[in-house]
């Protein structure tokens, strides 16, 4: 995998922070030009170190009140793939990974609410081939999201948290005209 550097490093704080920010406002703020952080980031999309972009959505908003882990056991290790290709056609799980430890899979889903959650359980986890078991975690608050460190100095974190305060400022004082 190609190295990045302290510029990318930056770039990737600034937009992982904020991804509808202006190449511009981050070309600013790195001092280099628009296409230079242009280029930077299709690079960064290229090999691999930015992997999506895109919106978050408040599950909450859409009615999706429950959010759920559930630690699944399969009967054989070696039955992970076809069992993932059955998630996929479940829309409510949103992440799955394979794991070390008491489960074999680890899933994320949303549910509605409780009796949603139990005919997801009941009538589509526990009935695809291979499941022996599930364990079902409702999470009750999520208190913490975000990116995995940049790994910037303490004066490009500085210097990065002054230019969001100040563009908050600004959006803060438009909304008040």
């Amino acid at each position: 995998m190609e190295k990045i550097d302290s510029l990318d490093k930056k770039i990737l704080e600034i937009i992982t922070h904020n991804a509808r920010i202006p190449f511009k406002e981050v070309a600013a703020e790195c001092g280099v030009s628009r296409a230079a952080i242009h280029q930077r980031v299709q690079r960064l999309v290229d090999i691999g170190v930015i992997t999506g972009s895109g919106y978050n959505v408040n599950p909450t908003t859409l009615g999706y009140n429950t959010c759920t882990y559930v630690g699944i056991t399969l009967e054989r290790g070696s039955m992970y793939k076809r069992v993932v290709e059955e998630f996929e056609h479940i829309p409510e799980i949103v992440e799955c990974h394979f794991t070390t430890g008491p489960y074999t899979m680890l899933i994320k889903l949303y549910a509605r609410d409780n009796a949603h959650l139990m005919e997801l359980l009941n009538n589509k986890l526990q009935e695809i081939e291979g499941v022996i078991s599930t364990e079902t975690l409702i999470s009750l608050k999520q208190s913490i999201k975000k990116e995995v460190p940049i790994g910037l100095s303490d004066a490009d974190k500085a210097t990065i948290e002054a230019l969001m305060a100040r563009r908050n400022a600004l959006v803060t004082d438009n909304a008040d005209d």
